[in-house]
């Protein structure tokens, strides 16, 4: 696991008394440090980003306390926050929605490379409500494509490289800045190649071997910005291109098609596949063209201390091949536009007012259309504020949505709408110390696929039926922290309790031969949690943490819902010393018996992780080496729709070299 700049910094400074100056916090829109937000956040930057990047975003996220991934291969991976994921987690760029088909599905790739991305948010409460539908959290990717200042020297920018030997991953980025008077150019690009990847010992592929069949993957991304940058303010665009290929480990084929409730496994009417079952593994052909426009207008009058818009246009598509042959296809069109007005305080509160369009039209075409064509059409209207009263900190929030959905092949439209609050304070009761709540009332309105979805999803091998009279789902959400912030020992802990009215979920209601039928379903839920951490200050070079985290996961009227996390628990030891940083941990994660219905229990297993950097002394390059699963241990995600088929990946040395100019 690794360890993000928290509401606090809890050890990854040296071992000394100096805390590192607050982080900013983009996705608030209020600037907010992130040891003011009332709900715990993280916020991954710097060395210690560059050091737990992935192939990616879900790998690069999962060793964070309450994060970890959907993990299906290596070419797409999602981040779960305490036990929620799909549309309840939001992945944004720069605080605007990535459209991509991430949410529909574990098998499709979330189009942001981690290797151009400057700094990750993770946040939940008050902050994370005006993003909408973002019940369990939200996961803000900062990037530099549209140059927002102007650069200090003619030219600057940076450039590195990455080899990982568990699949042979090969891949780069690199990144320039330039400008003249008040415009400014970025040129982005990054790429990748990786095999089929390793797992550890005590695994056998059918094919033999311990590589994983069709977890290859192979990828580019290119992207071109301008802004023009003065003094108040900026206004730019950037065209982003992104290319991958990978492979969809554990896909099956099956002829089983539902009656009602329940499989039926035969020839009539059935999915028919039409090739021999020995076929290679399916293959992801992804394209994505992104253009974003930002800008900022600081002071425009009196009474708004700034306006910014934030808008963009994606035209998304994937197909996925079986051999030469186009299987199915998939195509997502889809623009996002936000306005954020922050005004002067009234009455000692700080905030901004907003509103957000969204338009998404998604398609797909072939043997595993298991959706029909929609339309959806989103608006919301939100509101942020802060109030700063002696040692106590206020936050609270208000957001309304409207939603329409249209199946196209049936002519059915739905109508949802919903409200949202929160309200959460940060209490600094005595230097070094600080107490922490929040509450919120959320909504999250249903996704077109859970409304519509109608066929077989041979890549979680199973048939998904949607319900096209799904209500909202509504969330009543406890947050309850404590820290200690300075001192030889620091230390966190929060504690969250989640009561969600009308919860959405795929319930296996039948399995034939490890094919499942799944009935989106509304039934009222509970999540609980407990996230934790300790360090121990040993000197001003070294520090030992212990950490771990919990979430239990109920139907109110029994039963468990599935695929949540197993409890983890780890120490770490991290130092530094003459121009060197590093950690070395052990993470345990402990067994999940705690199943739905048809869903088996995942065994626990334990890694040993290494980590350092070193920048040389007077140079602007950087070294990273890391030794993941370095005692190449077996370990299954239980998270993982696939998880049989693509255990963990075994050892795993990676080494980086950064140039920074």
């Amino acid at each position: 696991m690794g360890h993000a700049q928290e509401a606090v910094d809890h050890g990854h400074h040296p071992a000394s008394e100096v805390v590192l100056p607050g982080v900013t916090v983009s996705a608030t829109g209020l600037g907010w440090a992130a040891q003011d937000m009332a709900a715990p956040v993280s916020v991954l930057e710097g060395q210690t980003w560059q050091l737990q990047r992935a192939a990616t975003l879900g790998e690069s996220l999962a060793g964070e306390l309450g994060i970890h991934a959907t993990h299906f291969g290596a070419g797409a991976s999602r981040p779960i926050i305490r036990g929620m994921d799909g549309p309840r987690i939001g992945v944004l760029a720069n605080g605007v929605e990535l459209h991509d088909a991430s949410t529909i599905s574990p098998d499709h790739a979330v189009t942001a490379d981690p290797l151009l991305v400057q700094q990750v948010e993770i946040l939940r409460g008050p902050s994370a409500l005006i993003h909408g539908g973002a019940v369990g959290g939200v996961v803000n990717l900062v990037d530099d494509k549209v140059p927002t200042q102007r650069p200090d020297q003619p030219v600057q920018g940076s450039a590195e490289v990455r080899w990982g030997s568990a699949a042979n991953e090969k891949s780069g980025a690199m990144g320039l800045t330039t400008g003249s008077g008040p415009l400014v150019l970025r040129v982005e690009a990054a790429g990748r190649n990786a095999s089929d990847y390793r797992v550890g010992r005590g695994w056998q592929a059918e094919e033999g071997g311990r590589k994983v069949p069709g977890s290859f993957s192979d990828g580019h991304t290119g992207t071109v910005g301008l802004s023009w940058v003065e003094r108040d303010g900026y206004l730019g665009a950037a065209y982003t291109r992104q290319r991958a290929t990978y492979g969809l480990p554990g896909h099956a084929h099956s002829d089983c098609h539902p009656h009602g409730k329940h499989l039926h496994c035969g020839s009539h009417g059935g999915h028919h596949h039409g090739h021999d079952e020995e076929e290679a593994t399916p293959v992801v052909d992804m394209t994505s063209h992104r253009w974003d426009v930002r800008g900022e207008w600081r002071n425009p009058v009196q009474g708004v201390e700034a306006l910014r818009f934030k808008g963009s246009h994606t035209r998304y598509a994937h197909d996925e091949l079986e051999g030469a042959e186009v299987a199915t296809q998939f195509r997502n069109r889809a623009h996002d536009a936000r306005i954020e007005v922050q005004h002067a305080p009234i009455a000692g509160w700080r905030g901004m007012v907003g509103m957000q369009n969204g338009q998404r039209r998604f398609s797909a075409e072939g043997e595993e259309a298991y959706v029909q064509p929609t339309n959806t059409h989103k608006w919301g209207v939100f509101m942020l504020e802060e109030l700063q009263v002696g040692d106590w900190r206020w936050q609270a929030a208000l957001r309304h949505d409207r939603q329409q959905v249209t199946a196209f092949d049936s002519q059915i439209e739905r109508k949802h709408h919903a409200n949202s609050a929160s309200l959460g304070t940060v209490w600094r009761f005595q230097p070094g110390w600080q107490a922490s709540a929040s509450f919120s009332h959320a909504a999250r309105l249903p996704s077109a696929e859970e409304l519509f979805a109608n066929g077989p999803h041979m890549a979680t091998n199973s048939w998904e039926v949607g319900n096209s009279q799904l209500r909202k789902e509504t969330s009543n959400a406890w947050d309850v922290g404590l820290r200690k912030t300075t001192g030889a020992t620091t230390w966190s802990t929060n504690v969250y309790h989640h009561r969600i009215q009308g919860y959405i979920y795929g319930r296996t209601v039948d399995e034939q031969e490890g094919f499942q039928l799944q009935h989106y379903t509304q039934a009222n839920a509970r999540f609980t949690g407990l996230e934790a951490q300790v360090r121990q200050r040993i000197n001003r070079f070294v520090g030992v943490s212990v950490f771990g985290d919990v979430v239990r996961a109920k139907l109110a009227h029994g039963g468990d819902l599935p695929r949540i996390p197993a409890a983890r628990v780890g120490l770490r030891v991290d130092g530094t010393w003459q121009g060197w940083e590093g950690q070395a941990e052990w993470v345990q994660v402990l067994r999940q018996n705690r199943t739905a219905a048809y869903e088996d229990a995942t065994g626990g297993y334990g890694m040993l992780n290494l980590g350092a950097s070193y920048r040389f002394a007077g140079s602007p390059v950087s070294l990273t080496v890391k030794a993941n699963n370095l005692t190449d241990r077996l370990g299954y995600a239980h998270t993982s729709a696939i998880k049989h088929a693509a255990p963990l990946k075994g050892r795993n040395l990676i080494v980086g070299l950064r140039l920074d100019f």
